[in-house]
């Protein structure tokens, strides 16, 4: 045992020797007064495990205070700084590229295929907005969610209690599973949402971890599920492709048209196109609607200003308060607006922008060198207390003050720049109309769960569990 402890230390302390004898044999190295400062952790993962040390509380990760580090196992720079940021997005495509962390191997996990993120990011956006954008949602999809909350929301009325993070991401993957690639829960195989919805109500937690491909490990399960997933949308895809009298007109339609017809995208990189967006879209979602029922349920006063807009929605009408709600009555929802962008100044998915260095990038004093990952930290900007006054508590009424310029410079929930998150419109107007059905038909009470973790990122420790029931005052 003796014997084996101390090839184990010898084995470690050769390994650090290794790295650092990498480090310092490195031109860019030599000149460590031109690096951005900070400390380099310890050999491959960096202080990637002080990264994830969880903090209870709703304020910024104590590390994101203290240091600029290495993390995800290769040199990254954290910045705080805005107007670097704000330069940082103005360089995608010259001195940056997108580049997805750990996540990268997931998202890229196919033989010899790498998804050429930069590249083709324009056309992604493009088909993206085409079915979740602001035409997709005024036209259709308003409509579809009411008609599908009414629906849910009475069923979790029967219901002793519910788990809100698995019931919202449940129906969340049902909707858009149809409504990107036509999925029928009647025709696919149980098995496949089983997969799906165990894939996306924890793939969040495993992806935060050392991505070391290791049976046992939280990573290497999400591998093996994402694969999984992969192959079952593949076959989808397969099959669409060969029947054509099962045309949709929906978002794997447009993909294996435009590929068919323009050669931007193969087999592959569809079938990643669509669990990215549709992990994104849910797990956005699904974040976003555990912290409102926490803060709903901790602040009955915005509960009560919530009823009031929505109730004087239904009075409004020309017809009957049955009538669907319109495009136009979702813009009006100003206090909802508020509600939301308070909830969005917390939640917010990953704690910042991840980017690639394509060449060395000169800032002022200090030199990052090229292949470096850059995380341009914009949480800071939502706890700046010089601009939200008394920043840890929630307070939706704040943003009544607020002018556009200076939300436009301090609140980033979905990123900015070229690559800003063209699901934006879409989490909103989900919750949004949630709200409006919830707030208006039912009355509900936190029964368990709600305390926060940040790990960097804002979860919680324990999921909140809600008991709802039929609203059957007269209004």
């Amino acid at each position: 045992m003796w014997i084996l402890m101390g090839l184990c230390i010898v084995a470690v302390l050769v390994i650090y020797v290794f790295h650092w004898i990498i480090i310092l044999t490195d031109p860019k190295f030599r000149n460590r007064s031109s690096l951005p400062p900070g400390s380099m952790g310890f050999p491959f993962i960096g202080e990637t495990l002080q990264f994830m040390i969880p903090s209870y509380s709703l304020d910024i990760h104590p590390f994101i205070t203290k240091r600029i580090q290495s993390l995800f196992g290769q040199p990254i720079v954290i910045s705080t700084d805005s107007e670097f940021n704000s330069y940082l997005m103005q360089q995608e495509g010259k001195l940056v590229e997108l580049w997805a962390g750990p996540a990268t191997k997931i998202f890229r996990q196919s033989d010899g295929f790498r998804i050429p993120f930069s590249n083709i990011h324009k056309y992604i956006r493009s088909i993206t907005l085409n079915h979740i954008g602001a035409e997709c949602i005024r036209e259709k999809l308003i409509s579809q969610f009411e008609e599908m909350f009414i629906k849910t929301l009475h069923q979790w009325s029967t219901q002793t209690s519910i788990d809100v993070k698995q019931s919202i991401t449940k129906m969340n993957f049902r909707f858009f599973a149809k409504h990107y690639f036509g999925y029928d829960i009647e025709n696919l195989s149980s098995n496949f949402e089983r997969i799906s919805e165990e894939l996306f109500t924890d793939f969040t937690e495993r992806l935060k971890t050392i991505p070391l491909n290791i049976p046992g490990t939280n990573y290497h399960k999400c591998l093996k599920e994402w694969r999984k997933a992969f192959k079952i949308i593949k076959n989808i895809l397969e099959e669409r492709r060969n029947s054509p009298e099962k045309y949709r007109g929906d978002f794997l339609d447009q993909a294996i048209n435009d590929m068919e017809k323009d050669k931007i995208m193969n087999d592959d990189q569809i079938v990643y196109l669509v669990l990215g967006i549709w992990f994104a879209n849910s797990a956005s979602i699904s974040s976003m609607a555990q912290l409102i029922f926490k803060f709903l349920s901790e602040y009955p006063s915005v509960v009560e200003e919530l009823r009031v807009e929505h109730e004087q929605i239904l009075r409004s009408r020309d017809k009957s308060r049955t009538s669907s709600l319109t495009w136009n009555e979702y813009k009006s929802m100003k206090f909802t607006q508020h509600v939301m962008n308070e909830t969005l100044r917390f939640s917010i998915l990953l704690p910042g922008i991840l980017r690639k260095t394509l060449k060395d990038i000169h800032f002022k004093e200090y030199i990052i060198p090229a292949n470096w990952i850059i995380l341009a930290f914009t949480p800071n900007l939502h706890m700046n207390s010089e601009i939200y006054e008394d920043p840890l508590t929630f307070n939706p009424w704040r943003w009544k003050e607020l002018d556009s310029f200076t939300v436009s410079k301090n609140f980033k929930p979905f990123g900015g720049g070229l690559t800003q998150c063209p699901g934006a419109e879409l989490s909103r107007a989900f919750i949004a109309t949630f709200l409006h059905v919830l707030v208006t038909k039912y009355r509900w009470t936190k029964i368990k769960g709600g305390k926060v973790v940040r790990n960097p990122i804002l979860e919680f420790s324990d999921r909140i569990h809600i008991k709802i029931w039929e609203n059957r005052e007269k209004t």
